[in-house]
């Protein structure tokens, strides 16, 4: 299996334009990565990135959601670099503009004429700005005083003494990282391999391995002390990683194969034979964009409620601060409510059965 893997990859580059696509999407990958490297300038990034790696060594649950937006940035949150905010507020875009779709007659009108998907494309952009200076004024403020944010975390990141120059600043630069991203995603989508937007969260997410690979060694051979787990537990662990992986590749490869039937039909001259077919219908059609919809959802209102409940009179928040808290009841029940939502509202826009009908009909298909 590894061989024939080996194989296909081999001959992908034998055909001169798809060889291009490939070097094209590792050459945009690696800007990206260079992206969520380079520092914003006045900021203290080593220091944060210090802190969250002690917070994951300790496994103590400070910093878990910036640990986990991390992650999802590719490691640019904890360096305080231009990609910190990462593509996140463009997939928010995209999900506010999908549902004011649905429930919006002038944009579904829009979207079903000729050149309305690229108006609202536009209309996505837009509010990724504006999504972009919301979110990042929230975390240059968030920088500015890390205390209320990271418990346990002392010092200072902002090396600049005017605050006012300091958030301009830095909310101009976190704009511009983010629209770099959306940008290399697209070009990704039109001149490289498709699905740029995605390749853009999956390289940042395949950078931090090594980190989570250092941290699972830690868990069976810490530096100090004796280890909380045995080797039972890493078979056990190895047995769930290979289960999970299979099961996700059952469900996404797994469609339903509706069977359909052609008339014989003339086209102009043509005379076109009936027969049969099938139309694919998959299991799992939404794909993994729930998932990412409703991370993208819940990964900032526990630090929202957190910056919120640090002034005084409003205590209030920090207890729904602790409440979201990634791992907590509430959290996973609205994570788990959030991905069916999102997963019924994706299938509804995404798959349009009137459309599918329509079209089967203008072929003279039908199904028996």
């Amino acid at each position: 299996m590894i061989a024939n893997i080996l194989n296909t990859f081999r001959n992908s580059f034998k055909i001169p334009e798809l060889r291009e696509r490939i070097l094209f999407t590792f050459g945009v990958l690696a800007i990206c990565r260079f992206i969520a490297i380079i520092p914003i300038p006045g900021l203290d990034g080593g220091a944060l990135s210090s802190f969250l790696k002690e917070s994951a060594a300790n496994a103590d649950g400070s910093g878990n959601i910036l640990g986990l937006v991390n992650v999802f940035t590719g490691g640019a949150m904890g360096r305080c670099a231009l990609g910190a905010l990462g593509i996140m507020p463009y997939i928010t875009a995209t999900i506010i503009i999908q549902l004011l779709s649905a429930v919006v007659p002038q944009l579904s009108k829009l979207a079903r004429e000729e050149g309305g998907r690229v108006k609202i494309m536009q209309y996505g952009r837009f509010l990724s700005v504006i999504l972009c200076i919301g979110q990042g004024t929230a975390m240059s403020l968030g920088w500015l005083n890390p205390g209320n944010v990271l418990s346990g975390f002392t010092g200072d990141l902002v090396l600049i003494d005017n605050k006012a120059y300091y958030v301009f600043q830095t909310v101009l630069f976190l704009t511009t990282g983010t629209m770099l991203l959306m940008w290399l995603g697209e070009q990704i989508t039109e001149r490289g391999i498709g699905n740029g937007v995605s390749l853009v969260i999956t390289i940042g997410i395949i950078a931090e391995l090594p980190v989570a690979g250092a941290q699972l060694k830690q868990m069976f051979f810490p530096t100090s002390g004796e280890s909380n787990y045995s080797w039972p537990d890493a078979v056990m662990l190895i047995a769930l990683l290979i289960a999970v992986v299979v099961a996700v590749i059952a469900v996404t490869q797994a469609v339903r194969k509706v069977p359909v039937q052609y008339a014989a039909r003339n086209v102009g001259r043509k005379t076109i034979p009936g027969g049969s077919s099938y139309m694919p219908l998959r299991v799992n059609h939404a794909g993994v964009m729930p998932i990412i919809f409703a991370q993208a959802i819940l990964m900032f209102p526990e630090q929202l409620f957190r910056m919120l409940g640090s002034i005084d009179g409003l205590s209030l928040f920090l207890d729904l601060a602790s409440a979201l808290q990634r791992g907590s009841l509430l959290y996973l029940f609205s994570y788990a409510a959030m991905i069916l939502f999102f997963s019924y509202f994706w299938v509804s826009t995404q798959f349009n059965e009137i459309q599918i009908s329509d079209d089967l009909k203008k072929n003279g298909g039908y199904i028996p």
